[in-house]
């Protein structure tokens, strides 16, 4: 069963590129970011909520691309959440800035499953090359918040060490956003969050914590992983395995409900939503797509001619759709 739920939340995509190394320059800017929530966060649940505070920031030069026009920066906060690893409990980030001042729109993009980040910078750096701020963060466990030996991960065989991971990833996202409102080059009304494959779902389901976060692009990904998945090739047996033991399906989507995107769906209602889905998704399957769509308002959707791993040849186009998505009136 705990191989069923990890199937669930653990959806993958892999496009490798080496990771550049940490900045070495000793020009840190250092500051104090004010968490404040929006509204009451009635429609939250209170695993995913914070209330007002404030935190530690550094910023750092990491470098500078004059010929495509930005700049790069670390930027390193505390985690609000203290895992049993220290090095997970910060949280690091790369932001990629466009040269030319702002106000400007930034959006948070989150990763893939098992690749090396070179996706999640290539968007990143788009989005910067098309006047957006990116501002790539690293999810729990990810990259410089894995402990020396490196056995931890995101998702695991552990479903209560997952499920605090997803969490920790969401209140992690909630700080990033509070960073991006202190900036004072970026348009505190035009802040978003994107996602492809894992990394959608944990952007979705992060939107619908974070009010601020007015624009979300999901890319192949959706949600109701126990609808979407009950017919998989991969999980049907494990289905027909719980229904022998007296688990259904209900039972099921109890468990997995606080890191499932369709269970707060509705949130998403008043922001400004865009999937982009595959048709023939091998990984993901299509209707998962089809009920966050239904669940959040029929707000736009574009399907693509492809599978999980193909729909990267559909990289560029895509990415043409995205930058219309957040910088549109």
């Amino acid at each position: 069963m705990r191989r069923m739920l990890v199937l669930f939340v653990g959806i993958t995509c892999a496009i490798p590129v080496a990771a550049g190394p940490p900045s070495k320059d000793s020009n840190i800017e250092k500051g104090i970011v004010e968490f404040e929530p929006k509204d009451s966060e009635k429609s939250i649940p209170e695993r995913y909520r914070l209330s007002a505070h404030k935190f530690s920031c550094e910023v750092a030069p990491k470098r500078g691309l004059p010929l495509s026009g930005i700049e790069i920066f670390d930027v390193r906060f505390p985690s609000p959440v203290k895992s049993p690893c220290p090095e997970n409990n910060t949280v690091h980030a790369e932001y990629y800035r466009p040269a030319k001042g702002g106000p400007f729109p930034c959006v948070i993009v989150l990763d893939i499953t098992g690749g090396d980040q070179t996706l999640s910078r290539v968007i990143a750096k788009h989005l910067a090359q098309s006047g957006i701020g990116g501002l790539f963060v690293q999810m729990a466990y990810y990259g410089p918040r894995r402990s020396k030996e490196g056995k931890e991960r995101l998702l695991s065989m552990d479903i209560d060490q997952t499920m605090a991971a997803i969490r920790q990833t969401v209140l992690d996202m909630r700080r990033a956003t509070a960073w991006m409102e202190s900036r004072p080059e970026i348009d505190k009304k035009q802040l978003g969050i994107m996602g492809t494959s894992l990394g959608s779902f944990i952007a979705a389901l992060t939107a619908e914590m974070e009010p601020k976060l007015s624009r979300v692009a999901v890319l192949l990904g959706g949600g109701d992983f126990v609808d979407g998945y009950h017919d998989h090739p991969e999980a049907a047996k494990y289905f027909k395995f719980m229904e022998k033991i007296g688990v259904n399906r209900d039972m099921v989507k109890k468990i997995i409900a606080p890191v499932d995107p369709i269970t707060c769906a509705a949130n998403l209602k008043d922001r400004k939503l865009l999937i982009v889905a595959a048709k023939k998704d091998e990984i993901v399957p299509p209707r998962m797509a089809e009920n966050l769509w239904n669940a959040t308002g029929q707000q736009k959707i574009i399907w693509l001619n492809a599978g999980h791993y193909s729909a990267a040849l559909y990289l560029m186009s895509g990415l043409s759709s995205v930058v219309e998505h957040f910088k549109a009136d």
